[in-house]
């Protein structure tokens, strides 16, 4: 496996490999890679000649500099990872090399950012964008690999694509969960003892709710017994539930027949903020 380290040196292996007729894939990560991960890697490899993941801790999506001050970095065991999992590259570039100057352009989408995460966290999917953006114009990869975990970032990743015509397709990746329904994340590495017994609860709250709008519970009884649930446990501090249109991402008043759900929440444990989701089908809900 190959160590990139500039932008140059990642725009002339994805040339090299496209002059080649090879079929190029781009997994982006922040790290602290995980199974979820993996999985991600190893999509890419049976559908793509070569794999290129990113490791780059982005600053422009973090609005609490405390949780980019203390976000896993682990780039030794990272790309021994990735090189077992069968990476071609591996791009870890520096801040300044992927920001030789501050940017100031900013994205604009509309109704997608205005809720849920885009509500919480001002500027994240700006910088999202941003450096999503740079990537696939260095890399042009023909597809690239998100996790479903992220449910809106992937929304606003494919409206990107089709906003600017990148030349490429956006794979989205069900969540992979520890055995006791936890999503994977790196972050899970920060929580405490307390909090990891307690973390399978948000889980737990998304199945309650997923069976509930099964049933045809109307989604603000959903919402409420959800966020009551979370409550009961001590060291789990609720954001936001949300109960919303799989695909517009707004909130939901009532149900529309062929309309997929998602359930998205976000909470604090012990200071360590973790997001999930789960979808419910059309036919089902």
């Amino acid at each position: 496996m190959q160590i990139l380290t500039t932008a140059a040196e990642l725009r002339d292996f994805t040339e090299a490999a496209r002059r080649a007729g090879q079929r190029l894939g781009l997994v982006p990560t922040m790290g602290a890679l995980h199974a979820g991960h993996l999985q991600l890697v190893a999509a890419a490899r049976a559908a793509c000649d070569a794999v290129v993941a990113t490791v780059f801790v982005n600053p422009t999506q973090f609005n609490n500099p405390d949780d980019f001050r203390l976000y896993p970095r682990l780039p030794r065991a990272d790309t021994d990872l990735l090189a077992a999992a069968g990476c071609t590259a591996a791009f870890l570039p520096s801040t300044e090399e992927m920001y030789p100057q501050p940017t100031v352009l900013r994205f604009d989408f509309g109704a997608l950012e205005q809720v849920m995460e885009g509500a919480q966290r001002p500027g994240h999917f700006n910088g999202v964008a941003t450096v999503v953006s740079k990537l696939f114009h260095l890399a042009r990869p023909h597809r690239a690999y998100f996790g479903q975990k992220d449910w809106q970032q992937v929304a606003i990743v494919r409206q990107l694509v089709a906003d600017l015509s990148f030349d490429l397709e956006v794979v989205a990746f069900p969540t992979v969960r520890e055995a006791d329904g936890l999503a994977m994340s790196s972050r899970n590495r920060r929580l405490s003892p307390a909090a990891r017994a307690a973390a399978p609860r948000l889980h737990e709250a998304l199945a309650a709710a997923a069976a509930r709008v099964r049933q045809g519970v109307p989604p603000a009884q959903v919402r409420a017994a959800a966020e009551a649930f979370l409550r009961q446990t001590p060291e789990i501090e609720p954001e936001y539930f949300a109960v919303a249109d799989a695909h517009t991402l707004q909130p939901l008043a009532a149900y529309a027949p062929g309309r997929a759900v998602v359930l998205c929440l976000a909470a604090h444990l012990g200071g360590v903020r973790l997001i999930d989701n789960v979808v419910v089908d059309a036919a089902e809900s």
